[in-house]
Parts: structure tokens; sequence; C-alpha cells
């Protein structure tokens, strides 16, 4: 289980373009962290960086005693801006598929369809299904499979007033029971994180 991120002198560029160089944080179980900074500074590219999809130019991006290959196929979740569902699908059979990808189980997925209210929108296809109905689905797979370290990129974005605060709630209890949140925002968590800006020179806390 991961309990500690580590950053040091990161570095990221895409195409080409340096995003941002000597960005270093350190998170530990039970904290959340917020990324904000402007559009293209680098906030989601540094989620994949985590994940393992990009390769920094430079720096080390460490899991505590755990070795970052274990760590980022069993440990962590990368909920993107955009929520990755296939259209032509059922409710069901995305939320299905990602539980087994992730390694969860069935249990977990009725309950997390239940914590998130999507149980009566399961048997519709993705294309029927309004932005928030989506996010929400796209979030249940968080529930369906816990992992400790959860990725968040936009997270409450479509979402309205009621189901950021109840997010909110989940995000809390994810933080009790030891979990770690990174999260790049625009808009502000509906729980107490740490703000990091991204910057092209670095970050600031």
């Amino acid at each position: 289980m991961i309990t500690r991120l580590e950053i040091e002198g990161l570095a990221l560029a895409r195409g080409g373009r340096r995003l941002f160089s000597r960005l270093s944080l350190t998170l530990s179980a039970g904290e959340a962290c917020a990324l904000t900074g402007r559009n293209g500074a680098g906030k989601t590219s540094l989620l994949r960086a985590v994940a393992g999809l990009i390769a920094p130019e430079a720096g080390r991006i460490g899991f505590g005693d755990l070795d970052a290959a274990e760590a980022r196929a069993s440990g962590l979740h990368l909920l993107g801006h955009l929520d990755g569902l296939k259209s032509g699908r059922t409710a069901r059979e995305e939320l299905d598929f990602w539980t087994r990808w992730n390694g969860g189980t069935a249990e977990a997925a009725t309950e997390a369809a239940r914590r998130l209210e999507i149980t009566p929108l399961l048997d519709l296809e993705i294309r029927r299904l309004s932005a928030g109905q989506r996010r929400r689905l796209a979030l249940a797979r968080l529930l369906s499979a816990p992992r400790a370290l959860w990725l968040l990129d936009e997270p409450l974005s479509p979402l309205d007033s009621d189901w950021r605060a109840r997010f909110g709630e989940i995000m809390a209890e994810h933080l009790a029971g030891g979990g770690l949140i990174l999260a790049a925002i625009h808009d502000p968590l509906p729980i107490p994180a740490r703000a990091v800006d991204i910057r092209a020179d670095g970050a600031e806390a």
C-alpha cells in the first residue's frame, strides 16, 4: 500500500516545450494536495508522470520503500479530466470493465454504484448520461477497486454543488483511512488540502 509520494527536482516537457523544472513535493498517508496554476502549466502532465505515463526530463518520483512499477500497477488510480468512457457501452459494462481491470470485486462495484447513486442508470448507454452522471460513473472506479493514491484531474468540474459536497465526504473518508489525494484543480476542493501552484520555474506551496 502506498503511504508516501515523493517528488524531487522534477522537470517535465511536452511537445518540445519545458513545462516546469525543479518541482519538489511530498505527500503522506492522510494528506491531500491541490495542484493549481494556469492552463498549460503542467498540472495534468504531473499527474500522468506520477502514474508512469510520462517520463520526466529530470528528477525523481518515488513511493517510499515501494518499487515504483509495483506501486503504479496496483496502488494508484488516475482519473482524467475526460472520463474515458465508451459511449456505446452501458454504464454497467463500463463499471464492470474498470472494476475487473483494477482488481476490484463485483460486490465493491455494487456498493460503489449505490454510493454514487448510479444504480438506476446502469442499463443505460453512456451516450444517454448527463455530464454529471458520467462523472459519477467514473468516480465509482475509485470505490469499486480501492487503491491508496488518487490522482484526480478536475474531479469536480461537471458535478453540481450537492455532489461536490458529497464527493468531498468520500474524499475525506479516503484520507481518514490512510489514503492520499493529488488533484489538479481550478475549483477548490471541498476538503482541507495543501495548495501547490505549478509554475514555469517550479512550484510554490
